[in-house]
Order: structure tokens, then sequence, then C-alpha cells
């Protein structure tokens, strides 16, 4: 154990401090390894085609005289069953700001949500992702308390500033101050707060910091967690002169991480979340088997909106023909939508400056809103729209039917479903919910936007109505989700082809792990019927979706119509007909 954990610490500390902090950190993994043994023993595959990843809040619904997990757990037994696999619980503890980002205490469920008790409940039914919120903590935190009163070890576990040189060249994700002045027991200080003034960032250049990180998420693991997500993680090494986001010890970090996973809990995941350009993404798979299992492929998106919006999907397949993995032992986590904007970063450099001002532009026409960041050279650029996903696909010039919202709506989680990974899916998108102005009005936070708390009774009757757009979308989605975990073509370390048959249809080829099975999906990203010629093989197939068999090499997709084509031989035909 310890020649690999050393080798981290001694580039992360030096030489002569790396053997007692490995000392210390052994001492750790040895003494929760005992609560987290029995835990993953039935896990024989790191991925299947059976994963997918409901995103949502603890309390997303809600009932009168009820727990929030507790609904949550009973909801989603009824409503989702087991078309899903894995909940990712976005931040359940006790929280200062940002919807549960800014947290106040890393070891407590928030008690408005429930208890641990709740949250084995729903470890029964479904695995379990945790959130990692370690960049910062909230400012009413009691590290960040005892730090104010100049209480040690909390006095060196944050970052104090003096002046700002070597602050030039930090890249900033928002546009607000990099530092945030506090009164401490020994004056005035300056603290690093990449994010907001109530999330102050901690000091990872203390190995005592790192350590009860490590401890922190060790601990989640005998609480439940299967994956954990490691927030903002990009920005978690401060040096100065530098732009403080991708640094080397930033990386190792993270192999130290799953390194200590790999020997106390090697059934659970780490999934980096890293709102950046596409390169810089993937560089947390390491070489494939040192860091991340997963990242968030952050660039699919803004690059399905672009396809949408043009009617062209041949630079989302363009992109989406350099989609490589460096093992496999990795996956992309793939999504269109979550509890914060559509981000624009990782766009960059795939289509143009014109074009991501463009789909601004659109978004903000279809009553959505535009976050910006701040450039180095003062200028500010577009940086996340925020927007449910189901209204940023939308044309601002037309009234449309609920049918063409969801119709449009589904091609586009199709596509998110046929690519290779594990496909994420927020709690709204699954349930069809529109934007929500009012939670920005009375909250002045845009991000509100795609963070709606549901009455669990108004909801259900809501799915119940067959004229709504959510009895529209949900069934539709769950026939989606149970054809992909019923092939073995989607299984994430499976084969991917993308097909160039018609600018308007993103065609992919998925193929299993073995080579024996093989599913071509076809989406229509355009508001025109187009006629496509089948590849060899497929002329003679069946649709999974709806049980159609076809016959010929023609076929025509209606506006965002949606085929799963599996082949078949021909005596294997038993009906053309729709069921």
């Amino acid at each position: 154990m310890q020649v690999e954990l050393l080798a981290h610490l001694q580039f992360l500390y030096g030489e002569e401090r790396a053997a007692e902090i490995c000392e210390r950190l052994e001492r750790i993994v040895t003494r929760r390894k005992v609560g987290i043994d029995a835990r993953g023993a039935g896990k024989t595959e790191l991925f299947s085609q059976r994963d997918a990843i409901l995103i949502t809040y603890g309390d997303m619904v809600r009932a009168d005289g009820e727990r929030p997990l507790q609904t949550l757990h009973e909801f989603l037994s009824a409503a989702v069953g087991d078309s899903v696999n894995t909940v990712h619980l976005l931040p359940f503890f006790p929280y200062s700001s940002d919807d549960g980002f800014s947290v106040i205490d890393y070891r407590q469920v928030d008690p408005a949500l429930g208890n641990w008790s709740d949250i084995a409940v729903l470890e029964g039914t479904y695995l379990l992702m945790f959130d990692a919120v370690v960049n910062h903590v909230s400012a009413q935190s009691d590290w960040f308390k005892r730090f104010l009163q100049g209480e040690p070890p909390y006095d060196e576990y944050f970052i104090v500033v003096d002046g700002d040189a070597g602050l030039e060249d930090v890249f900033r994700p928002r546009a607000l101050p990099l530092l945030s002045e506090v009164e401490t027991a020994n004056g005035r200080k300056s603290v690093w707060t990449t994010f907001s003034a109530d999330q102050i960032d901690l000091n990872f250049a203390n190995p005592d910091v790192l350590l009860a990180v490590i401890d922190t998420l060790l601990f989640y693991v005998e609480k439940g967690a299967d994956l954990i997500r490691l927030d903002a993680i990009a920005y978690i090494w401060k040096e100065m002169g530098s732009p403080c986001i991708h640094l080397p010890q930033t990386h190792r970090i993270i192999q130290l991480m799953r390194s200590v996973l790999d020997i106390a809990a090697p059934h659970v995941l780490l999934i980096t979340e890293t709102n950046v350009p596409h390169e810089d993404n993937v560089s947390y798979f390491g070489d494939g088997y040192n860091e991340a299992q997963m990242v968030y492929n952050f660039s699919l998106p803004p690059l399905t909106l672009h396809a949408f919006h043009k009617g062209n999907a041949e630079t989302l397949s363009a992109w989406a023909k350099t989609l490589e993995l460096p093992s496999q032992q990795t996956s992309f986590f793939n999504f269109l939508a979550s509890h914060d904007g559509i981000g624009l970063t990782p766009a960059r450099g795939l289509i143009s400056d014109e074009e991501v001002r463009e789909i601004a532009e659109r978004v903000e026409a279809l009553g959505g809103y535009v976050s910006y960041r701040s450039n180095p050279d003062g200028s500010q650029s577009p940086y996340e729209l925020n927007i449910s996903y189901i209204d940023a696909l939308g044309d601002p010039d037309k009234e449309e039917p609920d049918a063409t919202v969801a119709r449009r709506f589904m091609a586009a989680q199709a596509i998110m479903l046929a690519l290779r990974g594990v496909p994420g899916i927020y709690f709204h998108s699954l349930f069809g919910s529109r934007s929500w102005h009012e939670g920005v009005e009375q909250s002045g936070q845009k991000r509100r936007i795609n963070r709606q708390k549901l009455s669990k009774g108004v909801l259900q009757a809501e799915l119940a109505n067959e004229n709504s757009l959510r009895h529209l979308i949900l069934p539709s989605y769950l026939r989606l989700l149970q054809a992909r975990r019923s092939e073995p073509a989607f299984h994430p370390n499976g084969g991917q082809n993308i097909v160039d048959l018609d600018r308007a249809v993103f065609a992919i080829e998925r193929v299993s792990p073995d080579g024996r099975s093989s599913i071509l999906c076809l989406q229509n990203v355009s508001s025109e019927e187009r006629q496509i010629r089948l590849p060899l093989g497929f002329a003679t197939a069946e649709d999974i979706l709806s049980g159609q068999a076809m016959r010929s090499p023609q076929l025509t997709l209606q506006p965002y119509q949606i085929f799963w084509l599996r082949q078949v031989e021909d005596g294997e035909m038993i009906d053309d007909e729709l069921p």
C-alpha cells in the first residue's frame, strides 16, 4: 500500500514530509476499510448497459408530512422503477447558499431532507452517487469559523493572500471577485473564493486538509456511495503565477484519491466535474487506469443544442467520431441537462465564437438567461445558458404544439442515450419540466430556472393527464431506457461508429463488446422529413422501440423521428406492422 501512496505524497509535499503524512493516511484507510469491506462484494464489472443515473436534489419532489428523501424514494420506485439503477443525490448536507454547493457540514444530512436512515433506504433500491464538494466550504462551516478565530490547525485550512501580485493569470469561471475580505481574530484578511464570498476555497497545500477530505470520501463510501462526484475539482490546487486550473498537483490529488479507493473500496468510481474544453476535460482520465473512471461529457449538451438549432448534425457527428477512451476502465458520463445550466466553454474550438453567440441569443429569445465569465483582458464571454433543456431546443419564431416539443426533446435525449458511455438524466428532463421563471424572479439566481421543487400530488396528476407534456415525455423516456438496458450493444465498453447518412440525421452504430450484436440509432435533428439509404446489413432490421420490421434499404424519417434498428435475418421477421 505504502509505495504508491508515498509516491503521490512526495510529489505533492516533498520527500521530507511525505513519510509522516503517508503513515497518517494509512491509518485512515485501515480504520475506514473495516466498515467498507462488505460493500460492493457482488459487483462483477465497472459498467454495463443497465447503468443509467438519475440526477436529483433530495427534495425535488415533496409531500406534506413526509421527509423529502423518503418521498423521493417512494416516488421513484413507483414512477421509474428499474429504468434507472443509480441516483445521483445532489449535495444533501446542511448548506448556506448555492442550492447545496456551499456545504456547512460534510458529515450530516440536512434535517430538512431527512437523515442517514433515509439514505440507507434509498440505497436498498438504487446505487448512489454522492457529491464531494471539496474545493470549498461554506463561510458558515465549523472549519471556517475556527479559522476566523485563529484556532489551529484550522488557521491554515484556507488560502490567505496579501495583495494581488501573481493573480493576473488565474482563470475565472465566474464574473465575481477572486478574493473576499473577512474579519479574523488576527485582523482583516483576504481569502481565496473561486465561486462566491460564501464559498471559501480549501488550502490543499496543507496536507491536513487533504487527509481530512480523503477521510470524508471514505466516510461517504461507508454511508453507501458507489460513485463519488468531484465537484469543481479542476480548481483545487492554487499556485501564484499560474492559471490555478488543471495543475499537475490537481491531477496528482485525484490519482491519490483513486489509489486510496482502489485499496479500500475498489467498487467505487470517481467522476470528475470539469466544465472546460474537451481536451482538458478528458485529461482527467489520466492514463486510463490511474485517475477518474468517468468524466462528464461537457461538450455534448451545447453541440446537441447546436445540431437542433441548425437542423444539421454534421458538427455533432464529426466531434462524436473523436470520442475515444483510454481504457476499458473508463467511460464518458453523457448528459444534456443538470442542476446547472448548459456550459458553453466546452463548445469553444468545436464551433465558432459567432455560433456560440447565436446559441446564446436564441436562448435569450426563448426566455432563458445567459451567464458570463470574465476574460484576462477584461472582456466577458457567454459561459452558461440558464434554461430548461426542453425549452432551449425550441424555435423562438413559432408557437409549437406539445407533441412537437416532446418529439424534438426525445430525439435529443435519444442521441445522449445512444452514445457510448453512462447516461445521466436530470430529474426535470425525465419528467418533462419547462423553465421555472418564478424561481429566478424569487431568488435573483439564474440557475434556479432549472431547479424547481415539485409537489408529489401535482406531479402525479400531471403525469396522469394524457394532454400534458409530462405524460408525453415520461413513457417515451422510459421506453428508451428499457430498450437500452436490454441490448448488449449499448454496453459502455462496446464499439461505436458514427455513420454519415444525411446532414440532418445523427446516425450511430453501437456494437456489443463481444461483437455479436449491433444497433443502428437514427435521430432526425431537423423539422423536415429526411430520406436515407440504410447501411449494408440494416436493410432487414427491426426497430426495437416500436417493434416495426424493416425490409427495404430506403427509410423515411419524419421530423425529429427516432429509429433504433437491430439487424435480423429474414427468417426472424414476423410482422411488418406496429404492435
